[in-house]
């Protein structure tokens, strides 16, 4: 089966940097005109467009708070303006605050609530009117979704074991139009998020069972596989890249 994209239109949330960049040109290396959005980073989202450009491929780089249903749905809207349409959707834009819940904000609890799972809903809810049959969706999860073997991520973990279910039903819900949604599970991936050399990093490392981080590239891969037609009967599951974390 293909793994080209030629002629597909995708976007992709939070991806000036990160795995989101990596997503994103990746994606139009295989040959799909790409929307991003971007909430603080203007020059780097501007320079990931740039780049897309650079390949050959239409590219728009699209101000956005994932955390505001309005703004969710704008950045839909104007992703299909500049576009022509949509067939795939990569919602990758995500926050984590570590903590202990008995000392965390309210408004760290709800940072991550709305971007994590309202951005997510709001977003995919947008993009479906939009969405041909070969449509995809592809949601960005964590490894710690299904099991949390370290402490301090309690409230990021159901914010993204959230995203188990709405997998899930929402492949039932769209599988009669031919549209799939997939999710893919990073584990530690060395990242503005979580540096490889960060703060409790050698912890996450000890974790894996190849004993090394992931790189943004492996998510990357991933996602472009999903986004193809060679995964055209795969539809409300999820692919782990955690490098064993979760084995």
């Amino acid at each position: 089966m293909s793994h080209s994209l030629a002629g597909k239109r995708a976007l992709v949330t939070g991806a000036s940097r990160g795995l989101g960049k990596a997503i994103a040109l990746t994606l139009a290396q295989a040959g799909a005109d790409v929307a991003i959005t971007w909430e603080k980073s203007a020059d780097k989202a501007e320079a990931v467009a740039e780049s897309i450009r650079a390949l050959g491929r239409k590219a728009v780089a699209i101000q956005a708070d994932s955390g505001n249903p309005q703004a969710a749905r704008a950045a839909v809207t104007q992703a299909v303006d500049a576009l022509g349409g949509l067939d795939i959707l990569v919602n990758n834009a995500g926050i984590a605050r570590a903590g202990q819940l008995e000392t965390m904000s309210q408004e760290d609890i709800d940072a991550q609530i709305n971007v994590n799972i309202r951005g997510v809903v709001y977003t995919t809810q947008a993009a479906i009117a939009h969405l041909p049959r070969g449509g995809r969706i592809i949601n960005i999860g964590s490894c710690l979704s299904d099991r949390v073997p370290f402490t301090d991520v309690a409230i990021y973990s159901m914010t993204k074991s959230a995203l188990n279910s709405l997998t899930r039903g929402l492949a039932r819900d769209l599988g009669p139009r031919g549209i799939t949604v997939n999710m893919v599970k990073p584990g530690s991936t060395d990242s503005d998020m979580n540096p490889a050399d960060g703060e409790g990093a050698e912890e996450q490392r000890r974790l894996t069972a190849l004993g090394h981080y992931g790189e943004a590239q492996d998510i990357a891969e991933a996602v472009a596989f999903l986004a193809s037609p060679a995964a055209k009967q795969i539809t409300g599951t999820d692919i782990v890249v955690d490098g064993g974390t979760n084995a």
